[in-house]
């Protein structure tokens, strides 16, 4: 069974030689794995640092979105160039080791079933003001959609390609992880968590997780969009 990894990376130059040399690590560790890195649009010197990092690099590719259009529309880009049995993403800021994307593949070749698996991280290691905004997202998730949604954002998030091609209006931005998490709940699919170390930043900041300004304008925009998904999966629009 083969695995595609999606990484968008938007403004990552500096994290970005880390990140493909960590990416060739992961490939040279599993021949079965390969990565795609997404230039999602990026306006710094990420074009170019992406094309000396990859020069003669073996299942370490990248496609390029010319204009950003959202953090998932980036994902959904390099989900579409995909070609492993099981297919996901997880984040460009090494937060999250994409070494633990091997947890998650074998996860999906001990099962009898892998096509109705739906394999994510579960973060340990947060701060504690982070952990516990995660966990009133966490309660409000549950409530809203009936069935157990913890941890929303954690990496990585890992899927069946057929999962995938039933996917009917997925959305462009953040709530993306929020879509795919519900929706594999609505169908029925086995969840399975393994825990994953978070750790700091190599380089930059959160592109939304800066202060408690930008974390309401974030609770806002995924409780709108929650609330119109919760109605799209009822009615079957999804």
């Amino acid at each position: 069974m083969r695995l595609t990894l999606v990484i968008p990376c938007y403004n990552e130059a500096a994290s970005l030689p880390a990140l493909v040399a960590r990416c060739a690590e992961l490939t040279a560790a599993e021949p079965a794995i390969d990565v795609i890195l997404v230039d999602n649009g990026s306006t710094d010197d990420s074009p170019a640092v992406l094309a000396r990092a990859l020069a003669g690099r073996d299942r370490v590719s990248s496609v390029r979105v010319p204009v950003n259009q959202g953090y998932g529309f980036g994902i959904l880009s390099g989900l579409r160039a995909a070609t492993g049995d099981v297919i996901g993403w997880t984040h460009a800021d090494l937060q999250t080791d994409v070494m633990d994307v091997l947890t998650g593949l074998a996860l999906f070749c001990d099962d009898a079933a892998p096509a109705k698996l739906f394999v994510k991280g579960a973060r340990h290691g947060r701060p504690l003001g982070d952990t516990v905004f995660t966990f009133g997202m966490s309660v409000f998730e549950t409530v809203l959609f009936g069935r157990r949604l913890t941890d929303v954002n954690a990496q990585p998030t890992l899927f069946h390609r057929d999962f995938f091609a039933g996917w009917k209006n997925p959305p462009h931005d953040f709530a993306l992880d929020t879509y795919a998490f519900a929706l594999a709940r609505y169908d029925g699919l086995k969840v399975a968590r393994f825990s994953v170390l978070f750790s700091a930043r190599l380089h930059g900041q959160s592109h939304w997780n800066i202060n408690w300004r930008a974390k309401l304008k974030f609770i806002k925009r995924t409780l709108d969009f929650s609330f119109r998904l919760r109605r799209d999966l009822a009615s079957g629009a999804h």
